[in-house]
């Protein structure tokens, strides 16, 4: 599906974009992604390295993408696709309800899910039209942005900065569709990733997500439940796709969901 295609993945060492990156290198791509220097980037170097490279860099400082960008066209040659995965919780410093929402809370969270998206998308977007070549980008958003679920998942800096990629995405897809670059949201439900790992561990949250994810029996979504996807969503078989943004949610987004005892 992706043969021949150079894809940069903005943070893809960990959970959703380093599965992201395996499938895609199966499906033929060549994966330049990018991370902070840690555990989990030694990690996926060794997972990658057969046709992938890391390259250690903060996503929310300016000339981050056009750094990675540069090394994928050095490395492997002409990026075709970009997939913005990096992003994360701002709960620790101050990210919650709105009465007890700091300006810390919300101005890190923005930075990290909305600013770091946007300057990604127009290094890409910079760069294909200099190339005067088509392209793909794929931004990462979540269920919470348009779906929220108030008794455990209050947020509402994160929930704004993914509705925000949303609108974002859809407002670039239409500006430059004419020429022949794509952009795309993928929404997930709840998935076990690093960030999640409050959800994973909290008893009433699984309960929670049974019949809020009711697919498959009821369970937190997997990194691979989105991959295939971003594979289909950065090849050519979706040539004809863009401004759309598609849940992989278990369901999240069209259930209930049962509260467990007092909430």
């Amino acid at each position: 599906m992706l043969k021949g295609k150079n894809i940069v993945i903005i943070g893809g060492t960990s959970g959703i974009g380093l599965a992201a990156a395996k499938k895609m290198i199966d499906h033929g791509a060549k994966v330049l992604v990018t991370g902070k220097e840690d555990a989990e980037a030694t990690k996926a170097e060794r997972e990658i390295k057969k046709n992938g490279k890391v390259l250690l860099v903060d996503a929310r400082e300016e000339g981050t993408a056009e750094k990675a960008i540069e090394e994928c066209e050095h490395t492997f040659g002409a990026m075709k696709g970009l997939f913005h995965v990096a992003g994360g919780s701002g709960r620790k410093f101050g990210d919650g309800p709105l009465d007890r929402l700091s300006l810390e809370g919300w101005e890190y969270t923005l930075s990290l899910n909305l600013t770091s998206v946007m300057l990604s998308n127009r290094a890409a977007i910079r760069y294909f039209l200099e190339k005067k070549t088509p392209g793909a980008l794929l931004n990462l958003g979540s269920v919470l942005g348009s779906h929220p679920s108030p008794a455990y998942f209050a947020t509402h800096a994160y929930a704004t900065s993914k509705a925000a990629i949303e609108g974002f995405s859809t407002s670039i897809a239409a500006y430059y569709a004419s020429h022949n670059i794509r952009v795309n949201v993928i929404t997930p439900g709840l998935v076990a990733t690093p960030m999640a790992q409050r959800a994973a561990t909290d008893p009433i949250i699984q309960s929670f997500i049974k019949s809020k994810q009711p697919l498959d029996q009821g369970r937190m979504g997997a990194p691979e439940d989105v991959s295939a996807l971003a594979c289909l969503l950065l090849s050519d078989q979706s040539q004809f796709i863009t401004g759309q943004c598609i849940a992989v949610d278990g369901g999240w987004s069209v259930s209930e969901g049962q509260y467990q005892g007092d909430v």
